[in-house]
């Protein structure tokens, strides 16, 4: 068992921080539609991870996107990660950025009504001097078999080939443990220029000890004039 350390100052800024980023206008454009991060980190844990995006592109050339990243926890408490994510427009496909991920497990599982945890990711586009920054509070609950996994994020694009910009988002996952190796859920996200929802379905698949692979199906449907009519996402991790 993981000794308990006092994270709730931590906590207890961070919300602050969410909750007056909900004041702000954001601008910011982009799709929002992204993975669902929980709040846990597992020591000596090792992932190499892959997602994908489908979506209507009838407002831009592109139309898909893949992340391809590999991380590992480097005490109880934090875990690290590097992406490079690529683009495909018509039939070429391009390196477009580069993304750091730094994730904290501020509060022991089940020590309070929610755990909670924070992300926080650097990113750097390829060809142009765009960087986004963005700080997500983690939130997750349990009630029986069902778990709400909640995100509040703050983001900042700055550089020289854009103009700074302020955006906040809401993802929500309700998911319902049929069994390990299914579980179906539903997903919500909310920010400036997306609004979205529609079904998951997602488990995890062992292969021995400490191997597992775990994988998410799922279908948005776009319910705003700037969210996608309809994105379909994948994700698969396997952890070593």
């Amino acid at each position: 068992m993981k000794p308990k350390v006092n994270h709730l100052p931590g906590v207890v800024s961070l919300v602050a921080l969410c909750s007056l980023s909900l004041s702000l206008n954001a601008h910011a454009d982009g799709l929002a539609i992204n993975k669902i991060y929980h709040p846990y980190v597992q020591p000596l844990e090792r992932e190499l991870e892959f997602r994908w995006l489908h979506y209507d592109a009838s407002n831009s050339n592109r139309n898909q996107i893949y992340r391809l990243g590999y991380g590992q926890s480097f005490s109880e408490y934090w875990f690290f990660e590097a992406y490079i994510i690529g683009g495909k427009k018509a039939n070429d496909f391009q390196a477009d950025a580069y993304e750091l991920e730094a994730k904290v497990q501020l509060t022991e599982q089940g020590e309070y009504a929610s755990d909670w945890g924070a992300l926080f990711e650097l990113e750097k586009e390829t060809d142009q001097d765009i960087w986004e920054a963005k700080a997500t509070l983690l939130i997750e609950s349990q009630w029986n078999k069902t778990v709400l996994a909640t995100n509040l994020g703050l983001s900042l694009e700055a550089g020289r080939d854009i103009r700074s910009e302020i955006e906040t988002s809401l993802a929500m996952q309700l998911r319902y443990r049929y069994a390990r190796v299914f579980e179906p859920a539903l997903e919500l996200y909310l920010a400036q220029d997306t609004f979205g929802l529609g079904p998951m379905m997602m488990g995890d698949q062992k292969f021995g000890i400490r191997k597992k692979l775990h994988w998410e199906l799922g279908v948005i449907a776009g319910l705003s004039d700037e969210t996608p009519d309809v994105t379909l996402k994948a994700l698969a991790e396997f952890e070593f």
